[in-house]
């Protein structure tokens, strides 16, 4: 995330300061993704943010990813954004619920899913 904040604050500069967010960081975020889903097995239904303390942190990390996800969308409408930058906070806020899910699952902390009848 640091790296990402320099390159969107460098934006217009020729070199950016410090290291470079590549796709190859996105595809890393996607990988991670791939092992964790693969042992927690697929999703039948919205599952709202609860669990353990570390899952819940986990889903505020992601709320907050989110909403720099959007901030980023929002700058990208008025200033250059380096093309990386949207892909690797929506795969990095999907990174986090994976993360929380898998640390309820290892807690033996079960899911709340979303009832849409309710």
């Amino acid at each position: 995330m640091f790296h990402l904040g320099a390159q969107l604050s460098a934006a217009g500069q020729k070199t950016p300061p410090g290291p470079v967010l590549e796709t190859r960081h996105v595809r890393e975020l996607e990988r991670e993704i791939d092992q964790l889903m693969a042992e927690l097995g697929p999703l039948k239904n919205f599952v709202l943010p609860t669990g353990t303390p570390a899952a819940a942190a986990l889903h505020l990390a992601r709320a907050i990813c989110r909403r720099a996800e959007r901030e980023v969308v929002a700058l990208a409408r008025r200033e250059k954004v380096p093309p990386v930058a949207l892909p690797y906070l929506n795969r990095l806020s999907d990174l986090l619920f994976a993360m929380a899910l898998y640390e309820n699952k290892e807690r033996g902390k079960s899911e709340i899913y979303w009832d849409s009848r309710a």
